[in-house]
């Protein structure tokens, strides 16, 4: 049963992939990003080394392919951006090496305010944001929305 749910969310991030206009799967890679980064934050601060594993290779992930789509010879203002995506790569690199989860958290917060402008520029709304501990970190990463394992993007 729970394997047939699996699946069926599998194929649904997959359809609503395949078939989003260009500015929504942006913003899909976004909320994936900003949702991979706070997991992975969280993890680290947990000693969790796999999920934090996980998580912080799946967002590098996701900035090279950001990186990589991203035109400066259409768009030369994009220059600065592209730099900023390669930046938060070694810096999410570095955070793994030396177990530094306010180095996630930084790079979490310069990348939560892109989301939400280019939420804001395609006119979609971004996802809410989840109650946050005493602490600041947020409660359920379930309610940001997309699947913790797998899931879209």
């Amino acid at each position: 049963m729970a394997n047939s749910v699996a699946m069926a969310k599998a194929r649904y991030a997959g359809d609503a992939s395949q078939t989003a206009s260009p500015a929504r799967l942006l913003t899909m890679l976004y909320d994936r990003l900003v949702l991979d980064l706070n997991i992975g934050h969280d993890a680290m601060l947990r000693g969790d080394v796999a999920t934090c594993g996980e998580r912080l290779a799946h967002a590098s992930d996701i900035l090279l392919e950001l990186h990589s789509t991203l035109d400066t010879d259409l768009w030369p203002e994009g220059k600065p951006l592209a730099a900023l995506y390669v930046w938060l790569v070694k810096e999410l690199l570095q955070a793994r090496l030396r177990n530094q989860p306010e180095r996630v958290a930084a790079c979490r917060d310069l990348v939560a305010p892109l989301r939400d402008a280019w939420h804001s520029a395609s006119g979609t709304a971004a996802p809410p944001r989840p109650a946050t501990r005493p602490d600041g970190r947020p409660q359920d990463y379930h309610a940001q929305g997309g699947a913790v394992r797998g899931g879209a993007a």
